[in-house]
C-alpha cells in the first residue's frame, strides 16, 4: 500500500462486518487510523482486533447513527482520542423488507429504513463536517445501484438510496468551495451477510442465477474490491472528483 493517508483519521460507521470492515482494513492498510462504529459491540471489536493485527490503529465506538445524540457522541469521541477527523465513510445501514410491495411495506419497516439509511446519513455528516472541513478531507457515502435505478430490492431501501445520492450531490455543491469533497459508492450484490439475508447468495437457486447474470463481468463483488474505491475517493487521487456516485458493480448499471 502507499500509506497516502498517513496520520489521518478515519471514521467508517456500520463497521463491524461487511463492506464496514473491509474499508476499516482499507484504511489502516493506508495509514490512517480507525474509528468503527456499530451497534454490534461484539463484531466490531472483531473488526478492531483484524485492523491492530495488521499494523493498525483502531478503536470502537457503540453508535446507532438514527439517534442524532448517538452520533454526536461518536464524532466527539473520535476527536477526543485523535484530535480530529479527516475521513469519514457513512456505511451503516439496513435494507428493511426485500420484495415487499409499497402497499403491502409497513410504515414500521418504512420509518426504520428511512430513519438509519438517510436520516443516519444526514446527521453523520452534519456532526462531522465541521471537523472534515478543518482538516480539509472527505466524505465517502454508501449508496447502492438501487439508488441508481428501480429493482424490487423493496420500496424503501430504494428510496433511501435514491436520497443518499441526492443529499451527497447536494451537499457537495454546498462545500466545494471550501476545500473538501464528498462522494458516495454505489455497489452492485456484494458478498455481504445482507445480501446473503435477501437470498441473493443462495448459490443454485433461481435468485442467484438471475441477479448473477445482472452483472456483466458475471460475478458478485467483494467487500474489499468496494473498500478500495472508498480510500480511492478519500486520497488525492481524486482530488477533483466531488459529488459523485461511483458504481462499483461489475457493470451492472452502465448509463
Amino acid at each position: 500500500m502507499s500509506q497516502e493517508l498517513s496520520g489521518g483519521i478515519a471514521l467508517v460507521t456500520g463497521g463491524s462486518s461487511g463492506i464496514g470492515r473491509a474499508a476499516a482494513l482499507a484504511f489502516a492498510a493506508e495509514g490512517a487510523k480507525v474509528v468503527i462504529a456499530s451497534r454490534r459491540e461484539a463484531n466490531s471489536l472483531e473488526t478492531v482486533r483484524l485492523v491492530k493485527e495488521a499494523g493498525g490503529e483502531a478503536f470502537f465506538v457503540r453508535a446507532d447513527v438514527s439517534r442524532s445524540s448517538e452520533v454526536q457522541e461518536m464524532v466527539a469521541r473520535t476527536v477526543e482520542r485523535y484530535g480530529g477527523l479527516n475521513y469519514a465513510f457513512n456505511n451503516a445501514g439496513i435494507e428493511g423488507d426485500p420484495f415487499v410491495p409499497v402497499a403491502d411495506l409497513s410504515e414500521t419497516t418504512w420509518d426504520g429504513v428511512i430513519s438509519t439509511n438517510l436520516t443516519g446519513l444526514f446527521l453523520c455528516m452534519k456532526y462531522e463536517l465541521p471537523h472534515i472541513l478543518a482538516s480539509k478531507g472527505a466524505i465517502v457515502n454508501m449508496a447502492s445501484v438501487a439508488g441508481l435505478v428501480g429493482g424490487r430490492v423493496g420500496s424503501a431501501y430504494t428510496a433511501s438510496k435514491h436520497g443518499v445520492v441526492g443529499l451527497t450531490k447536494a451537499a457537495a455543491v454546498e462545500y466545494a468551495n471550501q476545500g473538501i469533497r464528498i462522494n458516495a459508492v454505489a455497489p452492485g450484490v456484494i458478498e455481504t451477510g445482507m445480501a446473503d439475508r435477501v437470498g441473493f447468495l443462495a448459490v443454485g437457486s433461481p435468485l442467484y442465477t438471475r441477479v448473477r447474470d445482472m452483472h456483466p463481468m458475471g460475478r458478485f463483488g467483494t467487500p474489499a474490491e468496494v473498500a478500495q474505491a472508498v480510500v480511492w475517493l478519500c486520497s488525492k487521487r481524486a482530488q477533483f472528483v466531488t459529488g459523485h456516485t461511483l458504481p462499483v458493480d461489475g457493470g451492472f448499471v452502465v448509463p
